[in-house]
């Protein structure tokens, strides 16, 4: 598996960056979180000067073994059927990328479904058609695992190359809420039921059911002396869209992208990446606060505030889509705006 060399922004520009953005024409602070987002992707960038060129949205799908248990309220069938439904174009992440200017690709990360060959706007990085069953048995391999991180970095240090500056990540896949809450359970140490919601709108009886069989899991995953490697975790609970995903964000972050990081299940990625390699964080931009619940034991794990709140809970990287427009505006005053010494106003 590559071996990712992710440091933290050199910090010798932040002063330059605070003072560029305390002379603009306002008082301090005045312009809230974006300041300090415009300070972020300055150090992330190494400029006072920031851009965003050719943001790429990738949505990860992959399907799950334990879906077929009842942790979902919808058929594993939607996975492939939502897929289809993002290469016609059709659904709101497609309808946010294209109003605000992001490119859109899919990543065939294990879906149980055969598409077809090749595709526009879908990339087959298929590790196998649908993961094991962790109420029984390890959702993957360990080899599974680092070869779906792999594939996840391929794609995004290939975007990289092309000069590609900021990415977004999203997500489809029945019953990965499931797979998700474990994840944070075992990575934050917040109580399981404290981190399991309705996904994609179980009943009380439904939740009910989904909370007794994550708990199954994980008395079977402890008994078996499974601990809290984020690693292990991940190839124990996760789907291979999350491992693959958690790849690409390692490769984003060694090629100093921007990341935009969606909700629940993007974050349960993010969080086994910045476990892994905790300077990650620096590159990523947390873009809304999820309904599910365990979302919050996410953020206040990686100490992340988000940039909006809207009661999101649909994935497909629809948050991070929706939040961009506040990142560009971060780069845009930060470049654009006069400072009280162009305008000649007095500070």
């Amino acid at each position: 598996m590559h071996s990712f060399e992710i440091v933290a922004p050199d910090r010798g520009i932040e002063n330059s960056l605070r003072h560029k953005v305390d002379r603009k024409t306002k008082p301090l602070g005045a312009l809230g979180q974006l300041e300090s987002l415009a300070v972020q992707i300055g150090l992330i960038q190494q400029t006072l000067t920031p851009s965003l060129e050719r943001p790429q949205m990738l949505v990860f799908a992959g399907d799950h073994g334990a879906a077929r248990a009842g942790v979902s309220a919808y058929p594993q069938d939607v996975t492939w059927q939502m897929v289809e439904n993002f290469l016609a174009g059709g659904a709101a992440i497609n309808v946010f990328a294209r109003q605000n200017g992001l490119g859109l690709a899919v990543v065939d990360a294990g879906v149980a479904h055969d598409f077809g060959g090749p595709r526009e706007g879908l990339i087959d990085l298929k590790v196998a058609p649908g993961t094991a069953n962790y109420l029984e048995t390890p959702a993957m391999t360990a080899v599974q695992c680092a070869q779906a991180i792999e594939q996840g970095a391929g794609v995004v240090f290939g975007l990289a190359a092309a000069g590609c500056q900021v990415v977004g990540f999203g997500e489809m896949g029945i019953g990965n809420t499931a797979s998700a809450s474990l994840i944070t359970h075992c990575l934050t140490g917040v109580p399981l039921a404290d981190c399991v919601g309705r996904g994609t709108g179980l009943d009380d009886a439904g939740l009910a059911r989904k909370q007794a069989l994550l708990e199954q899991a994980l008395t079977r995953y402890r008994v078996a002396g499974g601990g809290d490697d984020p690693f292990a975790v991940l190839a124990e609970f996760g789907g291979f869209e999350m491992a693959t995903m958690a790849g690409a964000m390692l490769a984003a972050a060694e090629a100093k992208m921007v990341l935009l990081i969606d909700g629940f299940i993007v974050g349960s990625a993010a969080l086994v990446a910045a476990r892994l390699e905790p300077a990650l964080l620096d590159y990523c931009v947390f873009c809304h606060r999820s309904a599910e619940p365990g979302h919050r034991a996410q953020l206040q794990a990686l100490q992340a505030e988000p940039l909006l709140d809207l009661g999101l809970r649909l994935g497909e990287g629809t948050g991070a889509a929706l939040a961009f427009p506040l990142v560009q505006a971060a780069v845009a005053f930060l470049n654009e705006m006069a400072s009280f010494e162009s305008a000649g106003v007095a500070g």
